[in-house]
């Protein structure tokens, strides 16, 4: 027998010794031959110890079968407690389970897939307030249907392209439409921040393509601006030939393909010298007779000058 560990207390000595019983148990609750060797012990409590055997059946390494066993007070008749497969210290285990939700990347989303967002999902907040709010579960509030019943707006089901979305004039959701709060919910600061900085991460001033362009989006013709408060920082690219092309650019962003990118710079004018060293200076070798100052400049004195 192997040698037994234990916890708080002695194993209790006939139980250590039900080995057989134990494998017995174990074998009748496997598959044949997928029980091995005897592998150690563990006392339970008074009078219950778990017997470990080794499990052989593929994709369990380092599982073990735990067989426990227990007898009654001043009995001497050891009985079966149960037998389960359990994982051992260095047992190999399946990735810690993860929601859907937080499984879910960008671009999973395909045709005909439903992507339901939380009642309390922080990029979203309520378009409108008060008795106007929608059930946080609902995709039009039971509001909107009454007021688009009260105008003789038929909402149907089907595809969103088939709906009427254009409310009677002078309504109050017309001006709800006017001011874009008649959607169920809008994006939240939150939502408008984790936006800004996926695509900023993305078609940003960091990136290597606007490191090597030869200006930014903002000075580009082909950004289009778009609206909100986003429209301070992003724009929409809309030239073929960009790696962004369609795609929400920050304003810092560039290409290669910016309209300006053609039109060759003037070549830079250097500012004058402070000191012109092209220019020769002449000096007489000789003070004036008539002043103490320096002399005007003879032709001899020129000639002299020449030929040292």
């Amino acid at each position: 027998m192997s040698a037994a560990t234990t916890r708080s207390r002695t194993p209790d000595r006939l139980c250590a010794e039900a080995v057989d019983l134990a494998r017995a148990a174990a074998e009748e609750a496997a598959a044949p031959g997928v029980v091995g060797e005897h592998s150690g012990l563990v006392s339970e409590g008074d009078r219950v110890v778990t017997h470990f055997f080794e499990c052989k059946e593929l994709g369990y390494r380092g599982w073990r079968w735990a067989v426990t066993v227990a007898r009654a007070s001043r009995a001497k008749v050891v009985t079966l407690d149960e037998a389960v497969l359990l994982p051992g210290p260095d047992a190999l285990l399946a990735p810690e389970w993860v929601p859907w939700s937080e499984r879910l990347r960008p671009g999973d989303l395909g045709p005909g897939d439903l992507l339901p967002t939380e009642a309390e999902d922080p990029r979203l907040e309520p378009g409108y307030t008060g008795e106007d709010q929608p059930p946080a579960d609902s995709a039009v509030s039971h509001e909107l249907v009454e007021l688009a019943e009260a105008e003789d707006a038929e909402v149907t089901a089907g595809a969103p392209a088939t709906l009427p979305t254009v409310p009677s004039r002078g309504s109050i959701a017309a001006v709800a439409e006017e001011l874009g709060m008649r959607r169920a919910r809008v994006l939240s600061r939150y939502g408008l921040h984790v936006a800004a900085d996926r695509w900023e991460e993305a078609f940003g001033p960091q990136t290597p393509m606007a490191q090597a362009a030869p200006a930014a989006c903002v000075t580009c013709g082909f950004l289009v601006p778009i609206g909100g408060s986003l429209g301070q920082a992003f724009g929409l690219c809309a030239n073929e030939f960009s790696p962004a092309d369609g795609r929400i650019v920050a304003l810092t962003y560039g290409c290669g393909g910016h309209s300006e990118a053609a039109v060759m710079p003037k070549p830079p004018q250097p500012p004058a010298p402070v000191i012109d060293e092209t220019r020769v200076d002449v000096f007489p070798l000789r003070p004036s007779p008539d002043s103490g100052s320096v002399p005007a400049v003879s032709d001899e004195d020129t000639a002299e000058l020449g030929h040292s």
